[in-house]
């Protein structure tokens, strides 16, 4: 998947520079960036060439919240290269979700042994978001594992790594039925679902939202961590694939979005029923 490098150099008081930072990379989120690097100039973020909308981003610096501050940007194809190569070789620490679940990548435990714990959940990622490292995916693994989840169909939107649904076979469900829109991210779900053993219960396909209308399958849980504005343009075809009762957990966006998330569920008919909250990352649950 090809990426736009974006440069952002800010001028503005010292003393602000990192507060400016921070709001800059929020709000770029609302133009489809996924990542940041701080630069001694200010900022670089990278964003999919399809979901880059300069227009937005130039709306979203003009209406900056700061006075006094100027922001300008250049825009680069991203070198193409395995971005996770480092991370890949050295692994990381096991993560530990609610003193049930242990996230790991196979190579050391530290003083955490996946025996002490109900789910083990291997996750060997290649190019892929989703290893438990990110606020984001540990409030899903969360909340998903606060389920009832004995006999459920499950459905993972933007499937990453596969550590959502195999969190959720591991805890009970039946099957899951998970899609992203990164090659690599597809195969890579469909590799650590069979280091998981649940490979016979696990679906991987490579598309977007945009399958769901070819599915004549409903869901009980539906799992979606992506950016908000994907969640915002996807909700519908979510609330297609909801079975009768079914929940709906959301994540990927910051607290401060979480009226507009909750504004577009209401219109589909569905409601608040359960949120989390770590840092400025937001999760909410809603049926």
């Amino acid at each position: 998947m090809k990426y736009y490098e974006v440069n952002f150099t800010i001028c503005a008081q010292k003393m602000l520079m990192q507060d400016v930072r921070d709001v800059l990379s929020a709000m770029a989120g609302e133009a489809g960036f996924e990542t940041f690097e701080e630069t001694e100039e200010g900022l670089k973020g990278y964003v999919q060439q399809g979901l880059f909308d300069a227009t937005a981003l130039d709306e979203l610096i003009a209406a900056f919240p700061f006075d006094g501050v100027r922001i300008s940007y250049t825009v680069n194809e991203a070198e193409n290269r395995d971005w996770n190569e480092q991370w890949e070789q050295e692994g990381f620490d096991p993560i530990v979700i609610g003193n049930r679940c242990i996230i790991h990548d196979g190579r050391h435990f530290g003083n955490e042994m996946p025996e002490a714990y109900e789910i083990a959940i291997e996750i060997d990622a290649h190019q892929a978001f989703g290893t438990g490292t990110h606020e984001t995916t540990r409030m899903m693994v969360k909340s998903l594992l606060e389920l009832p989840l004995q006999g459920k169909q499950v459905l993972d939107c933007g499937c990453g790594t596969g550590i959502l649904g195999i969190a959720a076979l591991k805890g009970g469900a039946t099957r899951c039925v998970g899609y992203d829109i990164d090659e690599w991210s597809a195969d890579n779900a469909r590799h650590n679902a069979v280091i998981n053993q649940v490979d016979d219960r696990f679906t991987s396909l490579l598309g977007d939202a945009s399958l769901l209308h070819s599915m004549h399958d409903s869901f009980d849980v539906v799992l979606a961590n992506i950016n908000r504005n994907i969640l915002l343009a996807d909700m519908p075809a979510f609330k297609e694939k909801m079975a009768q009762g079914a929940i709906l957990l959301l994540s990927g966006f910051y607290t401060a979005d979480t009226p507009l998330l909750v504004e577009k569920a209401a219109t589909l008919g569905l409601s608040l029923t359960g949120q989390k909250q770590e840092g400025d990352w937001a999760c909410r649950a809603a049926a």
